[in-house]
């Protein structure tokens, strides 16, 4: 192992269980109504699917997609002027232990920019992120393969700038580490090995089979590096 990919939500920061209780209000608020299922089906799910996923679960065609997001956005943000976030158990102590064995350290997340370096930072996670990338900076967001692709590009970048001598960067040499269904078959697309953590949702048949390990937590990747 000498790269290892983190998502963000789920993975390092304890936020998916929010998204299961502003979902719904935002889609309350709208006039619709959706199950905690259907929920968590969102998680990680990015540009187009997402819009197209829920005109399909509203049956609204004209579903506003901006205005929901938006509003379920504000009011996290309100929640969160409130309530700190926490981080998942072993966030820190993972990434310092993988830094200190000189293994790099990137992010791949669904969120923008400002919001990924916002809460790095803010939770202590920034000084040993080597890479930071977000779905934004691609076409199409998770659970297609673009972001995982997007972040290989830049760490390998990285790890050629540090590594002149060495081989280029392979992508047996890096894990994506992954808590939702979406976010595994993005980095299994990419053509990562995947590292499971679940959070909100168990490795099913359809993410053991494409899944290099499932660890009960955080900790656990260290057995593999």
């Amino acid at each position: 192992m000498k790269a290892v990919i983190f998502d963000l939500d789920g993975t390092l920061i304890d936020t998916e269980k929010y998204y299961r209780i502003f979902w719904p209000k935002a889609f309350e608020h709208f006039g619709y109504t959706v199950t905690d299922e259907q929920v968590l089906k969102l998680r990680s799910l990015g540009r187009p699917f997402s819009p197209e996923y829920m005109k399909e679960i509203t049956k609204d065609p004209e579903f506003d997609y901006a205005a929901v997001r938006n509003y379920r956005m504000k009011i996290m943000a309100d929640f969160f002027n409130e309530h700190r976030i926490e981080l998942k158990p072993g966030a820190v102590d993972v990434l310092k232990k993988l830094q200190e064995m000189g293994i790099m350290t990137a992010l791949a997340t669904a969120s923008d920019m400002e919001r990924a370096t916002k809460y790095t930072q803010e939770l202590g996670l920034y000084p040993y992120l080597d890479i930071i990338t977000s779905a934004v900076m691609v076409k199409e967001g998770k659970p297609a393969p673009d972001i995982y692709k997007y972040a290989f590009e830049k760490v390998s970048e990285e790890y050629s700038h540090r590594h002149p001598n060495e081989n280029p960067l392979k992508k047996e040499d890096v894990c994506a580490v992954e808590d939702s269904p979406n976010g595994a078959q993005s980095a299994y697309g990419a053509g990562l090995k995947v590292i499971y953590v679940p959070d909100q949702t168990p490795a099913g048949d359809d993410v053991k089979d494409i899944v290099y390990a499932v660890k009960e937590n955080l900790t656990g990747i260290l057995e593999l590096a």
